[in-house]
């Protein structure tokens, strides 16, 4: 919304497993992790405009830690009629609804973009 070419954040492994993700479905140009100090890492999430729209419409968090969203196989969510991505965390991995259903997985619903 604020037109930003780079978010930065404190990196973990979930958070960077869903920004290769988003980079896979192309809503952002990429991300990078920068080491700060001995223990400590940030994330660089490098945005991504088209037609100075931002190609992320939205994004909504699913699974909070007050309560857990888990789906089945036969379940999985379809955001904006496909047109969005669902992101589980499965016991393959984090996977999108798409790999999911391919892999044969159901998981834990992230969090939706479109």
């Amino acid at each position: 919304m604020v037109r930003k070419a780079v978010v930065r954040m404190p990196s973990s492994e979930i958070k960077h497993q869903i920004a290769r993700i988003l980079t896979q479905e192309n809503y952002i140009k990429g991300y990078k992790i920068v080491p700060v100090d001995d223990c400590r890492k940030v994330m660089h999430l490098y945005l991504k405009y088209t037609l100075n729209e931002p190609t992320i419409r939205g994004i909504e968090r699913v699974s909070k830690p007050g309560r857990r969203v888990y789906v089945p196989l036969s379940k999985l969510p379809r955001v904006h009629g496909g047109l969005g991505t669902a992101i589980l965390t499965t016991p393959k991995g984090v996977l999108t609804d798409r790999q999911a259903k391919m892999v044969g997985v159901g998981g834990e619903v992230v969090c939706q973009v479109w």
